[in-house]
């Protein structure tokens, strides 16, 4: 409850903050209207050799301060008076990293405190419960000492102390441990590199070592890591909402340059100056206001509280119907007695027991062992799970992963390496393979050395990746894979990046996105006259192609007979499983304007190129273990739909009743034909954003729990939040959808999805062990005392003894049963859908069973204990009473025992 509340309070103060944030730019803006005056250095910034300090590094980004930037000589003067190159980056000398650090600060959010653990003590020690029994024992302390003495009369009161503390205590250190595990994960999940230029070269950086100054790059997906200012770049898109909730995506330019830490780069790429960094950042006075850490409850924990709040009211029925019969019992035998107006203090200890049995009996009743099971198999399932490379990031998602019925998962990234070659290539009409150097060397004989020009002119051009040099002189490929795998064969074929860069003049880009699934540039010749290339989805790319270049080298119309040609070899290459691209280009007018859009059709066809994306290790098998276990793995991609098959079939996800199917035809299709549909899809080829969000969204609704995964899914952020659950490859997502996702697999192994699932069956399977355990405790101590008070006016059981029995329930029994490892045969049964029963038949079956065998063991001891023991005397009755409180003990020991096999009748079979 108090974790809702604090979800409660976290949105109401992001809202706060949103309104702060517009309130200070329209502040800002109004401010601007003022002439800045003349800026003094700070004298500290000035001997560390800066000309500009923190403070005015933060009003110029927050505020947009278009005035003080141009005061301030733009970017690039932003950029001298920081000591940096907008080129080069900073220098990577210790003593200049370690002054700037001190005078702008590093680029971490101040952490909130850790609540100590006598904070926890204090926090359980507010059970209303325990506070009645706490009383309860302070007056038995009082009464007892006052007629028995000491240490005699305390023993009652001492015990229900002592057991108090004890549960106080476990419950404190349960709690404590807990908030430490979240702090581990919160650490965790934070961990993010980025890429960055100091000294000249491009290397990736923990985003907690950037400092003012440095130059970051960045590209679609990626999060902005500090404040700072665009440099450079094509298309920049940024989304805003999580700071100012405008769901209206901002343009990113030279006109606009402020950048602000916490946004999302949703479109085209970029280059940044980092202004600002830590707690001055926009992004860290939101962190300042609130604390990470913690989950809400897990739909599970609602589900048992639920459950455990109306067995709390049967309890407490119970309860008052026993110190009814009790006190009534007592009046009976004073009033017997003739005593019923004088009262001793036997009398009022008596009064006071059969109270403190009462509230016991409430005690044991409400099981609150329920939600600290769940917590207890959630926390041990989450550590373990990170061991297993799984950071689970949403503590629900390892219940709702064993309730999972379908798999909807990405192809790139996720079911394949992600490390992409260029096997195969139609490069003017001709087919060849080009998987090794020595091939790509005979291929350049055969194509005529014009053709050749072009194509590492299309190549290096117009692509979202980089060749760079590294620290040690050697040539590096930075970019996704598809465009790494096109630039080291534009490499093999001896072409050089910067000096096909550095001969053209780039006019005009647009990135790759998904839904036009092509990219493209302007380029001015060296020559003179204008060249548009493009690339992307063959049938797209081929689909606005008139002409193409014949193996002569010849620009020639692209006739029938080409054209099927062409459309043979992408099947033929989708068929081997390889993602084809189409690579084209068209010389333009000299009237094109950089404002104007990248033409659409009328290019001349320079080839294809397949490109091998292997399938990962163990796939088959996992996808196999999936199958057993009724959890259907479905592969959505933006892919050819041939390419898709193939890559399906090894995957044996695509089987003979399956269907695949394209995302344009999937949304032509009308409801009625959808819900026929959607059971037998097991591929989805040539997909959008939303064909997937569509797609899991009715999943979901025809099976219930939907687990959607993605390798490099930027844009598979919505269907991510449709499903149940979303996973994330950890090396190969970008960093919008490993924050979308609910579990992040770290080794990058889909493999490692199918653990995921045994672990979230695992815990399921695990409470409901807890469950019948503590249920059929439940039901005996209600039972026997309450028969027991009403048939003799005495309880066998003491308050002592109830809350000994609740603390072992409740701690030592969860923690054994909610700990249990998961076991191969979990994988072999069908997955517990979102409206299966939680206490299933079988455990009705045990739990009743147990019940009336532990009910007829007490009962008989009570009814026939004495004759059968031979117990006489005063003290027969403490006896006995000891006897059956030991056999009570032995029962749930045993009862724990049987529950860790619920099915089995043998539970002795596997120990």
């Amino acid at each position: 409850m108090e974790e809702g509340v604090w979800s409660c309070e976290e949105s109401e103060a992001k809202e706060k903050l949103r309104i702060a944030v517009l309130v200070s730019k329209a502040a800002f803006q109004f401010i601007q209207g003022v002439s800045p005056s003349d800026y003094t250095v700070p004298a500290e910034v000035k001997a560390a050799g800066f000309e500009i300090c923190a403070d005015e590094l933060g009003s110029i980004v927050e505020g947009h301060d278009v005035k003080k930037l141009k005061f301030h000589g733009g970017v690039n003067g932003i950029a001298e008076k920081l000591s940096t190159s907008t080129t080069s980056g900073l220098s990577t000398d210790n003593d200049l990293l370690n002054r700037r650090q001190e005078i702008y600060g590093i680029n971490k959010f101040a952490e909130s405190e850790l609540r100590s653990f006598w904070v926890f003590v204090w926090e359980a020690l507010q059970d209303m419960t325990l506070m009645i029994l706490g009383v309860c024992a302070f007056v038995s302390l009082v009464v007892g000492i006052a007629t028995e003495g000491w240490p005699k009369g305390a023993h009652d009161g001492l015990g229900i102390v002592a057991s108090i503390l004890l549960v106080v205590f476990v419950t404190a250190t349960s709690d404590y441990r807990q908030s430490l595990q979240f702090r581990d994960l919160d650490k965790e999940k934070k961990k993010i590199t980025i890429q960055v230029t100091r000294n000249g070269f491009r290397q990736k950086l923990s985003i907690y070592d950037l400092l003012p100054g440095d130059i970051v790059h960045l590209a679609i997906g990626d999060q902005v890591p500090a404040d700072g200012l665009f440099i450079s770049g094509f298309s920049v898109l940024i989304d805003e909402s999580s700071l100012t909730g405008e769901s209206e995506p901002v343009m990113i330019n030279s006109e606009n340059p402020y950048m602000l830490s916490g946004t999302k780069i949703q479109d085209g790429s970029c280059k940044m100056v980092v202004t600002t960094v830590g707690m001055r950042t926009q992004w860290g006075k939101l962190m300042a206001t609130l604390s990470e850490g913690g989950d809400d409850e897990t739909p599970l924990q609602v589900k048992l509280n639920g459950v455990a709040t109306i067995i709390g009211k049967i309890g407490l029925a119970f309860a008052v119907v026993t110190f009814a019969v009790l006190v009534q019992g007592l009046f009976s035998r004073k009033w017997h007695d003739g005593s019923h107006w004088s009262w001793t203090g036997d009398d009022a200890l008596e009064l006071l027991e059969y109270f403190a049995v009462a509230v016991t009996i409430v005690v044991v009743a409400v099981p609150e062992g329920l939600p600290l099971a769940v917590t207890l198999s959630l926390a041990f399932a989450m550590k373990k799970m990170m061991n297993d490379k799984a950071l689970v990031r949403h503590l629900a998602a390892c219940e709702t992963m064993g309730s999972a019925t379908t798999i909807c998962s990405d192809k790139t990234g996720t079911l394949t390496t992600n490390h992409m070659t260029v096997v195969k290539s139609c490069i003017c009409m001709n087919i060849k393979e080009v998987g090794q150097p020595d091939k790509a060397s005979s291929f350049c004989c055969e194509i005529p050395d014009s053709s050749v020009k072009l194509l590492l002119q299309s190549i290096f051009n117009n692509t979202g990746g980089e060749v760079v040099i590294s620290k040690d002189g050697k040539l590096e490929i930075l970019g996704t894979p598809t465009e790494s795998a096109l630039l080291e064969f534009a490499l093999s074929l001896g072409g050089d990046f910067q000096a096909e860069r550095q001969a053209v003049k780039l006019i005009k880009v647009e990135p790759f996105n998904s839904t036009k699934k092509r990219m493209g540039v302007v380029v001015e010749l060296p020559q003179g006259g204008l060249r548009a290339h493009t690339k992307g989805a063959s049938e797209i790319v081929l689909a606005a192609c008139d002409k193409v270049i014949n193996s002569k080298g010849e620009v020639v119309a692209l006739d029938e007979a080409s054209l099927n040609h062409l459309k043979v070899t992408i099947d033929q290459f989708a068929g081997e499983a390889l993602r084809t691209l189409c690579l084209a280009y068209m010389n333009l007018e000299n009237g094109f304007s950089p404002e104007n859009p990248i033409p659409v059709s009328g290019y001349t066809c320079i080839g294809i190129v397949g490109i091998k994306d292997p399938v990962r290790p163990g796939v088959k098998e996992s996808v196999a273990v999936c199958r057993s276990a009724g959890i259907t793995v479905r592969m959505v991609t933006g892919d050819n739909i041939n390419t898709a098959k193939a890559i399906a079939r090894e995957c044996g996800i695509l089987t003979d009743d399956g269907i695949a199917i394209e995302g344009p035809d999937f949304r032509e299709k009308k409801q009625d034909e959808l819900l026929e549909l959607i059971p037998k899809i097991q591929v989805m080829a040539r997909s959008s954003p939303l064909d997937k969000h569509t797609l899991v969204k009715h999943l979901r609704t025809t099976f219930g729990e939907v687990v959607a995964v993605t390798g490099d899914g930027t844009n598979d952020a919505p269907a991510l939040h449709e499903a149940d659950i979303g996973l994330a490859m950890g090396i190969a997502g970008t960093e919008v959808a490993k924050e979308s996702a609910d579990v992040i697999i770290l080794d990058d192994n889909f493999s490692t999805i199918v653990t995921v699932a045994k672990w979230g069956r695992s815990v399921y399977v695990n409470i409901q062990k807890f469950v019948q355990f503590q249920l059929t405790v439940n039901v005996v101590a209600l039972i026997v005392n309450f028969s027991s008070a009403c048939l003799t006016g005495s309880a066998p059981l003491t308050a002592v003894q109830l809350l000994w029995v609740n603390m072992i329930m409740d701690t030592l029994g969860a923690l054994a049963l909610a700990t249990e490892p998961p076991k191969d045969e979990l994988m072999k049964r069908s997955p517990v859908g979102r409206k299966g029963n939680f206490i299933s038949n079988v455990m009705w079956r045990n739990i009743l069973g147990q019940s009336l065998y532990q009910f007829m063991v007490i009962w008989y001891l009570q009814a026939k204990g004495k004759d059968m023991l031979n117990l006489k005397g005063l003290d027969s009755d403490l006896v006995l009473n000891t006897l059956i409180f030991n056999a009570f003990v032995f029962c749930q020991a045993f009862n724990e025992i049987s529950s860790r096999e619920m099915e089995a009748i043998n539970v002795s079979k596997h120990y």
